[in-house]
């Protein structure tokens, strides 16, 4: 046949129709046109596509014999001529008997249980067949049906049918079975693209709030030390991490509360999904509860989409509470119904939405003083504080310092693409005689700016040694030359020599146990054994 000589009408009808529909990357869309194009059909006059889906709360069928399979069933998802539930043209509905079918059951839930087509010229004659949409069938003036099932490889996907008022031609079947095959690859290509958009959407969301944990977490090292303070951290973080208890973490600003909410979800059975941080002292009043639990489209001015809150996003990991006395008390009741019900619902928005979460909040705040003060509830107190974590300032970890420096000198030097800088032994002392009421926030930020202006030489900070105890402020000059007013190397060694001689025989050479002198040192028993063999110091006798 030449190419331009024009298609008979049924065939260019067809073709049009499968056009359109190959086109559409919507499911709904696409189930809209494909009853829209089974209505043009000669004596079309309703037609239906049902979908194939799981029904909830319903047993098994009976094993064998030809009994519906009534855990999967089809549901009318799609439909013309007013043929969906509810209202529709001039009020009329779909039968609730043909609204959900299961596998099996009738003529329509034959035709998906055994992947072949069915065509009925007329009803009149089998008063038996539809019988419990009778009354529903005269009342359109229905005479003849023709469904087709609508597969995608081995799977059946739903049903294609139309009713008409008259004898359907002998080629609607022949119709139907190719325009039936053509919707099932479609149905298949639409769900893929809705997913990939669905989880394209997801990675945006996700990356929007990545990008800000990216921001914050850079005012953190890792869980760098060796203090008795940052071991009893690591211990309850190893206690905690693999439950699903709500931890409170406490500190002062700049200790490190998010990293230690980072380790909380590493080691957690969740560590698959992610950490969402909300930093509540950022959010403005009036839009704590969509950022919380998100809103639908026009709920609000300028809500001009759908947007998940942060417990959507959080779904299956890690929910971070930052700075969590700054919620609004107002707001607090609503955030407890989130943590005790694990529901929650969108702004504007009437379907309740399951939370499965965990809960990581922290403060800087005195929380039982707020409580107490009434800007902060009670209840909602008792349900984060399950697990207390609370994070020692700087001047309470002065041993980490050293190894603080190092790491933070170290990443400075690779993130800034500055030349590598010296760290000794006189600077280190200069730091642990400083008292950081910025705490691992401000050591960060002074190491970054002498690794600047070291350019390769050595790092050296200025920093006011008044803010020191008066025990600290001497540290630098005790010892060695007097007149030189600072410790060489030699005396350094010296010196730790004999404050460990010290302590060894206060404990009577023991190392290990509470009282030991490992325990007072504050430093782990390895780490003590070591220096003694690098010393040459044994146990006399």
């Amino acid at each position: 046949m030449d190419s331009d000589t024009p298609l008979p009408p049924q065939f260019q009808f067809l073709a049009d129709a499968l056009l359109e529909v190959a086109r559409e990357r919507s499911v709904d869309r696409l189930l809209q046109i494909v009853a829209r194009r089974a209505l043009e059909m000669p004596e079309s006059a309703v037609a239906v596509v049902w979908l194939v889906d799981t029904a909830p709360g319903e047993a098994a069928g009976a094993e064998g014999g030809d009994a519906p399979d009534r855990t999967r069933c089809l549901y009318a998802v799609a439909g013309g001529a007013g043929a969906l539930p509810g209202a529709g043209q001039e009020g009329r509905r779909l039968p609730d008997a043909l609204a959900r079918i299961p596998l099996g059951e009738g003529p329509i839930g034959g035709i998906a249980a055994g992947r072949t087509p069915l065509r009925i010229n007329d009803l009149d004659r089998e008063p038996g067949v539809l019988a419990p949409v009778r009354e529903w069938l005269r009342a359109e003036g229905i005479r003849g049906f023709s469904g087709t099932p609508i597969l995608h490889g081995e799977e059946v996907l739903g049903v294609l049918g139309v009713f008409s008022h008259g004898i359907l031609p002998a080629e609607a079947t022949w119709w139907g079975r190719v325009f039936a095959d053509h919707i099932g690859g479609a149905i298949a290509n639409a769900r893929a693209f809705e997913e990939v958009d669905r989880l394209r959407a997801e990675l945006e969301r996700q990356n929007a709030w990545l990008r800000e944990e990216v921001v914050e977490a850079k005012a953190f090292g890792e869980l760098v030390g060796q203090s008795a303070a940052l071991g009893q951290v690591v211990g309850r973080i190893d206690l905690v991490a693999p439950t699903d208890a709500s931890v409170l973490i406490l500190g002062e600003t700049g200790t490190g509360k998010e990293l230690v909410a980072h380790e909380i979800h590493r080691r957690s059975r969740r560590s698959g999904k992610p950490l969402v941080r909300v930093n509540c002292a950022s959010i403005p009043r009036d839009l704590y509860e969509s950022e919380f639990f998100g809103h639908a489209r026009g709920s609000f001015t300028g809500a001009v989409r759908d947007r998940a809150g942060r417990f959507e996003t959080a779904e299956g990991g890690t929910l971070f509470l930052d700075e969590i006395a700054e919620v609004p008390l107002e707001l607090q009741a609503k955030l407890l119904r989130a943590l005790q019900e694990k529901r929650y619902e969108r702004v504007g928005e009437d379907r309740t939405r399951r939370a499965d979460v965990r809960i990581i909040a922290a403060t800087n705040r005195d929380l039982e003083a707020e409580v107490a003060a009434g800007r902060f509830r009670r209840d909602l107190y008792y349900r984060l504080n399950v697990f207390p974590i609370h994070v020692a300032p700087l001047r309470e970890r002065r041993d980490d310092i050293p190894l603080l420096a190092q790491h933070f000198a170290q990443r400075s030097v690779r993130d800034l693409r500055c030349p590598k800088a010296g760290l000794t032994r006189e600077g280190v002392l200069k730091l642990q005689a400083y008292d950081w009421p910025g705490n691992v926030r401000e050591l960060q930020n002074v190491i970054e700016r002498a690794v600047i202006l070291a350019r390769g030489g050595v790092l050296r900070f200025d920093l006011p040694v008044r803010d020191a105890p008066p025990a600290a402020r001497g540290r630098a000059a005790e010892a060695g030359d007097p007149e030189r007013g600072f410790l060489t190397e030699a005396d350094l060694r010296r010196r730790e020599r004999e404050n460990l001689l010290l302590v060894l025989g206060r404990t009577g050479w023991r190392v290990r146990g509470p009282g030991g002198a490992a325990d007072l040192l504050g430093v782990k028993e390895s780490t003590l054994q070591s220096r003694m063999r690098a010393m040459g110091l044994k146990r006399p006798g």
